[in-house]
């Protein structure tokens, strides 16, 4: 989802209603993984609803989120029982304290340069404990989804008031041609009959192969230890959508 969405308190409020938590593949896949672990970071972790229902479920350990968006943390703040985080790694200090980081819903697409994957790489490897994983996901970029988000994920949901709240979305860029490490612009807006104007947010995530991946992995530390192709946890293949990984320190 768009960077301004993540921001903007009134379109945080929509982001679980425009993806809610019954039925999402991810979480199905994720949540056994923090049930069995002590203690868990979730890096970006949004509204919380992964947390949320982890702790609803029983979980009794250290549970911690944090993300950099004052408007996704004001949602996820509303869970009682968890620890909330505004900003991003390199701003804590929580050196060797977790079982278990993970990043749902694709946020590690948006590190867009080496760079920026091999320092957040860097900083998950030093808050896990000796034998801590790390666990999550990317898009495969052979199977090239964008082409499909202008209908996928444009709709409407209804808020809290009862206003209808319609979003289109729209592929602006695809760089390069190749099918790997693919970066995508891209844009949401908006609408509700009771505002003013549109709210227009634009994106760019990066569809990283898995040979550049594994690459960044080893180079900060880590030995990947399963990879899915869906969260059905299905072989990884050229066809599959999802590259889905758990880490281990080296």
């Amino acid at each position: 989802m768009p960077d301004q969405l993540f921001d903007d308190p009134d379109l945080a409020a929509l982001y679980d209603l425009f993806s809610p938590s019954d039925g999402r593949g991810d979480f199905t896949f994720y949540l056994p993984l923090i049930m069995s672990a002590d203690s868990v970071l979730d890096v970006g972790c949004g509204t919380g609803a992964l947390l949320h229902m982890a702790r609803e479920q029983g979980h009794k350990g250290r549970l911690c989120g944090i993300d950099p968006a004052h408007g996704m943390l004001g949602q996820a703040r509303t869970h009682d029982g968890i620890e909330w985080v505004l900003g991003d790694l390199a701003s804590t200090t929580l050196e060797g304290e977790f079982d278990l980081v993970l990043m749902s819903g694709h946020a590690f697409q948006v590190f867009v340069e080496d760079s920026e994957a091999k320092t957040t790489l860097a900083a998950i490897e030093s808050v896990l404990t000796e034998k801590g994983r790390f666990a999550f996901e990317t898009r495969n970029p052979l199977v090239r989804a964008w082409e499909q988000w202008d209908t996928e994920y444009s709709g409407e949901v209804t808020d809290s008031t009862g206003a209808v709240v319609r979003v289109e979305v729209d592929v602006d860029v695809e760089q390069p041609s190749s099918g790997e490490n693919e970066v995508v612009r891209f844009s949401h807006t908006f609408t509700s009959s009771g505002w003013s104007q549109p709210r227009v947010s634009h994106s760019t995530l990066r569809f990283i192969d898995v040979n550049t991946l594994s690459s960044l992995l080893n180079d900060t530390g880590f030995i990947i230890e399963q990879q899915f192709g869906d969260w059905d946890r299905s072989p990884l293949t050229d066809t599959s959508p999802e590259i889905i990984t758990i880490a281990k320190r080296a």
